[in-house]
């Protein structure tokens, strides 16, 4: 698929990126008004010496102004099973953190049940069009090997395919098709 307009190349470049398969984080931070966050996706590991990873912020969102304002911020990488989270976060409403609940072994906000989670100090901001590119300095992070990561594909959530069960379904396809 092809465009011509600046217009179409915008709306033909969302498509693209659409087809992106990604993961699902929600981005925090502190601030002497209480906790910030949103749900991104443009999310990346930059190095491991030092250890740097990258967040890329919406200009227009208050969570831009929050981590510039603090210095430091936390990704937790979301599992299967917190859509709500990601949808909450990703929306404009007043208190994204009600009901949500969060690790006490950090000082920023992380997403209890999240697959993994980093907490780190902004060592650089970086202009980049509508968005600001935060790259931090990771301090701390862990995983958890158990849960199933939720993923973002063509505009819907997903989850990866769990061998096991995908085995169990084309079994049981198979058995009601001789049928």
């Amino acid at each position: 698929m092809g465009a011509s307009t600046a217009q179409e190349m915008r709306a033909t470049f969302r498509g693209a990126m659409a087809r992106f398969t990604t993961g699902v984080t929600i981005v925090t931070t502190t601030t002497p008004d209480g906790p910030a966050g949103m749900t991104a996706s443009a999310v990346a590991s930059v190095s491991l010496d030092p250890l740097l990873l990258l967040v890329c912020v919406g200009n227009t969102l208050a969570t831009r102004d929050a981590i510039s304002g603090s210095g430091v911020f936390a990704v937790s990488v979301l599992s299967r099973g917190q859509e709500q989270h990601a949808l909450r976060f990703a929306s404009r409403c007043d208190d994204k953190f009600a009901g949500v609940g969060l690790r006490t072994d950090h000082d920023l906000p992380i997403v209890d049940g999240s697959v993994a989670h980093f907490a780190c100090n902004v060592s650089e901001e970086i202009a980049g069009g509508d968005h600001t590119i935060f790259i931090g300095e990771v301090v701390s992070c862990g995983y958890s090997v158990a849960p199933d990561p939720l993923v973002y594909f063509g505009g819907q959530f997903g989850s990866l395919c769990d061998p096991r069960s995908h085995a169990q379904l084309e079994f049981d396809w198979q058995l009601a098709s001789s049928v």
